[in-house]
């Protein structure tokens, strides 16, 4: 039977002294937190029974920041992947102990989204949302900044000059980077389509708006037809992409701005072959993923969750730990760019 480690055997592979283990182990005096940390992975090396004790030691001397995040579409992937991102970052903070608390909206109201926001603020320091553009979500930020609850905005750039920052990807950048891709993939020119969630969701007119210019600039001799709204739905962009495809021969490239992605991509794959028409769409999810192989999608830009929601994290320390912070503009990342040879 294997020998139970002992004190002294944890003090030898973390290269301190018994006495100061025992510290650790029983909160007699301060140790510095590279020390503690030292021994807790000496501890979770040769299996040694307090290492659990020795965590929670580590924990509680770390100061507290309690984060609240509202999401919405609980069902689809990419917020399941977002929900786990959160809970990653939030993991791997180590001089603070982070506390999340995530909720879904129910619904894309504005309503919905400030209910969701008041609930978080009972117990959150900090606020960061996927929101939509409206006054009834600002009259709330401006509310819990009242409180001393500041809010970032994430991915739809909600409340400007009332939110502490913006965090999410440069949308009229995203807008060019796929209208450049669709005039690129186009076998021939013709014309082109774009979807958007609603007109609430400001990032999605910015990418409406950096698709167009781009198209104005480098390929007049496309035609972008009325923008769709879809309400991020996929019925809705499903039906609506089968009647485009079955009314415009020459329809040589549809974006997909917002959600509801899926809707297109079952749609060309029941009325074209693989590349006739060049599908762009956000986001890299089972689907997206396996139209990126099938060659139905041309491309995929995607947000990089973890290093967005780690940034957001630093930021909502920061805001927690430094009273009074100035708002902030925006704080924008590179996406990630994903082509059918990458995923293949």
């Amino acid at each position: 039977m294997a020998r139970r480690p002992t004190i002294d055997d944890l003090a030898r592979t973390s290269g301190v002294s018994v006495a100061t283990v025992d510290r650790v182990l029983n909160g007699r005096a301060r140790v510095r937190e590279e020390t503690a940390r030292k021994v807790y992975e000496a501890a979770q090396e040769i299996g040694y029974h307090a290492a659990g004790l020795i965590n929670q030691r580590m924990q509680a001397d770390r100061p507290v920041v309690r984060v609240g995040f509202v999401l919405h579409k609980q069902a689809q992937a990419f917020y399941k992947a977002f929900h786990a991102a959160i809970l990653s970052a939030a993991a791997g903070q180590d001089k603070v102990r982070i506390v999340p608390r995530i909720v879904f909206s129910p619904s894309q109201s504005p309503g919905d989204f400030a209910a969701c926001m008041e609930d978080l603020a009972r117990d959150c320091d900090c606020i960061a949302a996927t929101a939509v553009s409206h006054n009834t979500i600002t009259e709330k930020v401006v509310s819990l900044r009242a409180r001393g609850i500041p809010c970032f905005a994430l991915l739809n750039d909600f409340a400007q000059g009332e939110r502490q920052s913006y965090m999410g990807l440069n949308n009229i950048k995203v807008g060019r980077i796929a209208a450049s891709m669709v005039h690129l993939a186009a076998k021939e020119p013709g014309k082109l389509a774009v979807f958007v969630g609603g007109y609430r969701w400001h990032g999605h007119e910015l990418r409406e708006t950096g698709f167009r210019s781009y198209i104005r600039e480098f390929a007049q001799d496309f035609q972008i037809m009325d923008t769709l709204v879809n309400l991020e739905t996929r019925q809705v962009t499903y039906e609506a992409t089968l009647d485009l495809l079955d009314r415009n021969r020459h329809l040589r490239g549809i974006y997909c701005a917002g959600g509801g992605m899926e809707g297109a991509i079952a749609a060309v794959r029941e009325l074209r072959a693989p590349g006739d028409v060049a599908l762009v769409v956000n986001e890299l999810t089972p689907e997206s993923r396996a139209a990126l192989v099938d060659r139905y999608v041309t491309m995929v830009i995607a947000t990089p969750l973890a290093r967005l929601c780690a940034d957001v994290m630093g930021h909502m320390i920061d805001a927690k730990l430094h009273d009074a912070l100035p708002i902030v503009g925006q704080h924008f990342l590179q996406p990630d760019l994903f082509l059918p040879e990458s995923v293949s």
